[in-house]
């Protein structure tokens, strides 16, 4: 599972020029899920995001986790974080995992978010969305379970 973290003031996400899904101070999460992600690996990313202390405390350091400044959480599904492009020019999906596999566990993902932060809105599985946001800082993370999961 990877996920592309910004830390935003602001995201939506639309589909066919309508809103589905906004939130204000959070994090806009771009999730991969991969074919050898499962349940406990959901988990353990959505504690991650849940304790990650990005947020900046009353001297300007990231001290404080989402919990702490009541942060919302916007979740996009983007297989192509998932893309092999070690070979050639054009990027493989095949680590990507198929939407009988992948749909079911972002929904857990989505209900593991639900339980950990005050607020959380999404995309819709496999759609054309546009994304917009305002990035607070930049302050921007790549999170991949491979290593959270391994480091523990």
């Amino acid at each position: 599972m990877k996920i592309v973290l910004q830390r935003v003031l602001q995201a939506d996400v639309k589909i066919e020029e309508k809103i589905v899904g906004e939130i204000g101070k959070g994090y806009l999460a771009l999730l991969g899920i991969e074919e050898t992600d499962n349940e406990e690996i959901a988990e353990k990313m959505a504690d991650k995001l849940q304790k990650l202390r990005v947020f900046e405390d009353e001297n300007g350091k990231t001290n404080l986790s989402a919990e702490q400044v009541n942060g919302e959480i916007l979740v996009v599904s983007q297989f192509t974080l998932c893309a092999d492009c070690r070979k050639g020019n054009r990027p493989s999906f095949i680590g990507a995992a198929r939407p009988e596999q992948a749909i079911p566990l972002y929904e857990y993902f989505l209900s593991l978010c639900a339980e950990r932060f005050c607020k959380i809105a999404h995309g819709t599985f496999g759609a054309d969305m546009k994304v917009s946001l305002v990035n607070d800082g930049p302050f921007t993370i790549l999170l991949d379970s491979k290593e959270i999961i391994v480091s523990k």
